[in-house]
């Protein structure tokens, strides 16, 4: 779509960043067709389930972006690789 921007924005909405450990990590600048788009991540990011330790069950925080994971995802998805041949800038 024209006109529709693939940065991640500084302050990034997923959980991991608004309650885990994701805000000590640095931010990964999109660089890849495969990335998201802003209107695709407003879509996606309600749909994907709250964690148990938000909801009392236990378990730790996200350490990760949830947005740079399914990123991560999509590209491998779009270019048919092995995970250990995933780019370095990824969450690992």
């Amino acid at each position: 779509m024209v006109g529709e921007s693939n940065s991640v924005a500084r302050s990034c909405d997923c959980l991991a960043h608004r309650f885990g450990n994701a805000a000590d990590r640095p931010h990964r600048r999109p660089t890849y067709p495969s990335d998201m788009t802003d209107a695709e991540w407003a879509v996606v990011r309600d749909l994907l389930p709250v964690p148990g330790w938000l909801e009392g069950r236990g378990g730790q925080p996200e350490g990760y972006c949830h947005r740079q994971m399914i990123d991560a995802i999509r590209y491998l998805v779009d270019n048919g690789i092995k995970w250990r041949a995933m780019p370095a800038d990824f969450p690992p």
